[in-house]
């Protein structure tokens, strides 16, 4: 088993290992990729935030160039269903700051049944495209500059049930272990790029049960959310990938939840 540790930037990143670094992150309206941002930025990254709802973007980039002043966090609406656009944005990206240190994975979605015989494929049709589709087209489009970076990650967040599904959760739990296969199978690419030399970039696969926010956690006051990973957490856990060697991080799952 191996276990993602915290990033060590530090509040201003100075001499880290995030310090300088450009790292893309794809679904960064979310409450993840909010959390994500903030402790990119924290640690002296540059930023380049990714999301399909530009207002809820706008509010993202806004908050963490307010919370680190001297940070460069900027918003770029992309389509990343369409692999012509991704593959612009991740062009566009490495053209204006000159390299491509990381792209972090965090567009999601669930849809689940009562039980396995209700089962509905229009959630797999959905889940195919959020949870599939977006990490092929991101993979694509970013794999030569991450090679070229020399300290390149991409970073998958998955879920512990793409390695035992439940019942009710077919499409859920098939879509994610495709995604797995996805990223493994680049970080199959980046050991063979990097020859007897090792891989400089790594595809990184981090494993959780399930997330949980402040504003979940106002909505149920009473619930426990047992076993949850906090997206501060997750965050903490992103920018540490940065502190592992690539030989280290590459085609590995990266456990923030005991293994089933």
């Amino acid at each position: 088993m191996t276990t993602a540790t915290s990033g060590s930037g530090g509040a201003g990143g100075a001499g880290g290992a995030l310090d300088g670094a450009v790292i893309a992150v794809a679904g960064a309206a979310g409450p993840a990729g909010r959390a994500a941002v903030l402790r990119l930025a924290r640690g002296g990254a540059t930023v380049v935030a990714s999301d399909a709802d530009s207002e809820r973007l706008a509010e993202a980039v806004d908050a963490a160039r307010s919370a680190h002043g001297g940070a460069t966090v900027i918003g770029d609406t992309v389509d990343l269903l369409d692999p012509a656009a991704t593959r612009a944005w991740a062009d566009r990206t490495e053209k204006e700051f000159r390299r491509i240190d990381g792209l972090v994975h965090l567009v999601g979605g669930w849809r689940g049944s009562a039980s396995f015989a209700e089962t509905d494929l229009a959630d797999w049709e959905l889940l195919e495209k959020l949870l599939i589709r977006t990490v092929q087209h991101t993979s694509l489009a970013f794999h030569d500059g991450l090679l070229r970076s020399g300290r390149g990650r991409f970073l998958l967040v998955s879920a512990a049930g793409a390695a035992k599904p439940t019942a009710g959760n077919a499409a859920y739990a098939a879509a994610k272990a495709a995604a797995e296969a996805w990223t493994l199978a680049l970080g199959d690419a980046f050991r063979k790029a990097g020859g007897d030399e090792g891989p400089r970039a790594a595809a990184a696969i981090l494993v959780i049960k399930a997330l949980v926010h402040d504003a979940m956690r106002a909505e149920r006051p009473n619930a426990k959310f047992a076993g949850f990973t906090d997206v501060t957490d997750l965050a903490e856990a992103i920018a540490g990938v940065w502190d592992l060697p690539a030989r280290e991080a590459n085609g590995n799952r990266l456990w923030l939840t005991p293994e089933p």
